[in-house]
């Protein structure tokens, strides 16, 4: 047996099997990519006979979808969980060890996400003795959220598929999805959104000790960079603010360039994060940060193309369901809400067939992506209470 029916005992064997998200980077070493842990679920699966498939995307990486039947006479819930983590770099707890101590469990993925993940496969187990007497559940493990979100694209592909060309385990779509995300147990109804891309200038490379033959780059951007954050600036003063979400950002999160210290740059790149409001889109975004700087920097600059788009997911058609959550939570978590945050999902791919969709789970997002990740194990229990009454509750 490859687990017990606890959500801490299934969160611990998660944790030992690393799932590392290389983020566009060349991987190095071993612990990349979501394979070991489709390999496990799809023996999670076997093991306690929920019909499941693999959905392999590219080498190491795919979908593993599996099916509870329940009663017709209900709605199906799709349960969203992400397979892979951010890097292990720089941690200061062991990231597969899974140490428990004071209440709380640490390691890479305990809060984002594999608690989630931990605690839907302990809902599972609880349903099945149930004998249908439940919503029919559709259980979602997706890859490379934290990324290019390449998963929950693939698994929207599949629910827009015709009927004659629909999977078994996918044969009606979802009337409710839940995407499981560290929210403190609180429902998330809104979102912001991401989109990232590159900034490149190109200079003349020289000698150093003879600067003035060549065309520094990197002087280029740096009048670049100093525009953007006044643009920036701009964006948080004023604009455009979402009630639960807040106002739209931009920030300059990589800069790179030249060749050597004794050679005058030839080209300089910056990478670009913009979070989007509810209601912004991102082509839309890029074009107003082209034109600020086209009427506000004198110097010549070329956009790459775009790396990420994601989303954000919007306030509208999942009130119903939201409540319902709420509800569920309520004996077991009092005083929970909706809720918008400023990160992103992958919810909004779902959202976009017309399932009304939310983002919840145990942890919070303060833990998320740390050098000594953790949840508290508590949260992980009542996670299981709280989605074993919503998909009973009649």
């Amino acid at each position: 047996m490859i687990a017990s029916k606890t959500p801490l005992s299934i969160l611990k064997q998660l944790i030992a099997i690393p799932s590392q998200n290389p983020m566009g980077h060349e991987p190095v070493g071993d612990g990349w990519y979501e394979a070991g842990v489709s390999r496990w679920l799809c023996e999670f699966c076997k093991e306690h006979s929920l019909p499941y498939e693999y959905h392999e995307i590219e080498s190491q990486r795919g979908n593993v979808v599996a099916r509870i039947d329940g009663d017709p006479n209900r709605p199906t819930v799709l349960l969203d969980a992400h397979q892979d983590t951010v890097p292990v770099a720089g941690m200061i707890v062991d990231p597969y060890d899974a140490i428990e101590k004071e209440g709380r469990l640490y390691g890479r993925g305990t809060c984002d996400v594999k608690g989630s993940m931990a605690a839907m496969l302990a809902t599972a187990l609880r349903l099945i003795p149930l004998a249908g007497d439940h919503a029919p559940v559709i259980l979602s493990f997706t890859c490379d959220e934290e990324r290019t979100q390449k998963g929950a694209a693939e698994l929207a592909r599949r629910l827009a598929l015709p009927a004659a060309q629909r999977s078994a385990l996918l044969p009606e779509n979802p009337q409710f999805a839940i995407v499981c995300e560290p929210t403190d147990l609180n429902v998330v109804v809104a979102h912001k959104g991401t989109v990232r891309w590159k900034i490149r200038t190109c200079g003349a490379a020289a000698h150093s000790s003879n600067p003035a033959l060549g065309v520094n780059a990197i002087y280029k951007m740096a009048k670049i960079v100093s525009c953007l954050e006044a643009y920036a600036a701009e964006l948080q003063s004023g604009g455009i603010v979402h009630p639960l979400c807040g106002g739209r950002t931009l920030s300059v999160g990589t800069i790179h360039g030249g060749a050597s210290v004794n050679i005058v740059p030839e080209q300089c790149t910056i990478e670009i994060d913009r979070r989007l409001v509810p209601g912004e889109v991102a082509e839309e975004a890029i074009a107003a940060v082209d034109r600020y700087l086209r009427e506000n920097c004198d110097v010549d600059f070329e956009f790459l193309p775009i790396d990420t788009i994601s989303n954000p997911l919007l306030d509208r058609d999942n009130a119903a369901l939201c409540q319902r959550l709420i509800e569920a939570a309520e004996p077991t978590r009092a005083n929970r809400q909706a809720i918008g945050v400023p990160f992103g999902t992958h919810a909004p791919r779902i959202a976009a067939l017309e399932i009304p969709t939310v983002v919840f789970g145990p942890g919070s997002i303060a833990q998320a992506h740390t050098k000594d990740e953790w949840i508290e194990i508590q949260q992980l229990d009542e996670a299981v209470e709280i989605f074993v009454r919503f998909l009973t509750k009649k």
